[in-house]
């Protein structure tokens, strides 16, 4: 029977997400994948305002505190000044597809070397379940509480499609944590990334879709079978864009 071990790159502490979180789950892989890699030394997280916030806390690397939705430029900092560093930001929906969408669509255009790694769970998880850019059609939060309504709202952004139309892209993919096989294909996709940047090949992002049993009011199971039904069909999985950046 394999062994399983904490990654080195994973810190031995208590969580503070939610239970159910899925937030957990895409650390682990991540940090796998660091390990992996050889790379614990040499790599630079960048973390802003979100559920995200306290993630220096979790990986035992280099963590970089950002202002709410400039991860991208903290990353892009970091990367110019020393590019022989494996660059990552950890962002969720609310921050990099609303106050921090100009920041990645601009790092992308520049076809930076950086990988953004952003988890999409539809809602603000942070401060209370607002309604954010991902928020689906029809959604309850606590600011659409009849539902979003396209009409007045809007329509969510689908950023994976988006990020893949934008030259400097290297990698645009979307995969989930619902299940062991897709956990296998979310740490193939952040491995991937992670070699684009080491390849100098241009900007990756890898959309997670991911739970938030909390602010969805369901239980954990509740929330991945909500996944399944309701987020996959309108975020389908998949590989947006996959080749080296013009």
């Amino acid at each position: 029977m394999p062994k399983f071990t904490r990654p080195r790159a994973l810190a031995d502490t208590e969580t503070h997400y939610c239970p159910g979180c899925t937030h957990g789950i895409i650390h682990r892989v991540i940090a796998e994948v660091i390990d992996e890699m050889g790379a614990q030394g040499e790599t630079v997280g960048i973390c802003p305002v979100g559920c995200s916030v306290l993630a220096y806390d979790y990986f035992n690397c280099d963590m970089i505190e950002a202002s709410h939705g400039r991860s991208p430029a903290v990353a892009t900092g970091v990367k110019r000044a020393r590019p022989d560093r494996l660059v990552f930001t950890y962002q969720g929906d609310g921050d990099l597809a609303a106050i921090g969408i100009a920041e990645i669509i601009h790092a992308a255009a520049r076809g930076e070397n950086i990988t953004a790694i952003f988890v999409n769970n539809t809602t603000y998880g942070m401060t209370g379940g607002q309604m954010a850019p991902t928020t689906l059609p029809g959604q309850v939060t606590q600011t659409s509480p009849y539902g979003r309504n396209t009409a007045t709202d809007g329509f969510p952004l689908r950023i994976c499609e988006i990020m893949a139309q934008i030259d400097g892209v290297a990698l645009a993919e979307r995969v989930a944590v619902i299940d062991p096989k897709s956990v296998s294909t979310a740490k193939k996709a952040v491995r991937k990334g992670f070699e684009f940047q080491k390849n100098k090949q241009g900007f990756s992002i890898i959309e997670v879709l991911s739970t938030c049993p909390t602010n969805w009011g369901l239980t954990p199971l509740k929330s991945i079978e909500r996944l399944k039904n309701d987020m996959l069909p309108y975020y389908p999985t998949g590989v947006y864009r996959e080749g080296a950046a013009r």
